[in-house]
C-alpha cells in the first residue's frame, strides 16, 4: 500500500466534513432569511445569508480549487513509485495546513492568517511538484 494514499483520503474525508457543515449552517440560515432553494440559483444570491454559512460555502469552494492539483500530484508520485519520507511528510503537511485554514475560515476569518496558510500549503505543494518533476525528467 501506497502512504500518500492516506493524506489523499484525509483530505477528502475533511472536504466532505466541511460540505456536511456547510449545509447544516446554510439550511437553516436560508429558512431564516426567507430565500427558498430555487432562489439561489445565482452567484450571489446567497449574499442574503449570515458570514458563518458563507464562510462555510466559501470554504467548501475552496477545497474544490487547489486541492484537486494536490490530489493529481500524490496519486501521480504513488502511480510513479516515487513515494519516500519526504514525500508523506510533505503531503501530510499540505493537508494539515488545509485544515488549518479551513478551521480559521469557518470561525474567525482573519484574511491574512488565511493567506499565510494558503501560502504555506502552495509552497508545500510546489515543492511536491518539483521534486517529482526532477525524478520524472531531472
Amino acid at each position: 500500500m501506497d502512504t500518500l494514499i492516506a493524506p489523499v483520503m484525509a483530505l477528502v474525508g475533511w472536504s466532505l466534513l466541511v460540505w456536511l457543515v456547510m449545509y447544516v449552517r446554510r439550511i437553516p440560515a436560508m429558512a431564516k432569511a426567507g430565500v427558498k432553494p430555487q432562489d439561489a440559483a445565482f452567484p450571489g444570491s446567497l449574499n442574503v445569508l449570515p458570514a458563518g454559512a458563507r464562510q462555510a460555502a466559501d470554504n467548501y469552494n475552496h477545497l474544490m480549487e487547489q486541492p484537486t492539483i494536490f490530489y493529481a500530484t500524490a496519486l501521480a508520485i504513488s502511480v510513479a513509485g516515487h513515494g519516500d519520507a519526504l514525500a508523506l511528510q510533505l503531503a501530510w503537511g499540505y493537508v494539515v495546513v488545509r485544515i488549518l485554514h479551513s478551521l480559521i475560515q469557518m470561525t474567525v476569518n482573519l484574511v491574512n492568517l488565511r493567506f499565510l496558510l494558503f501560502t504555506a500549503s502552495t509552497i508545500t505543494l510546489a515543492v511536491m511538484v518539483v521534486r517529482e518533476c526532477v525524478k520524472i525528467w531531472g
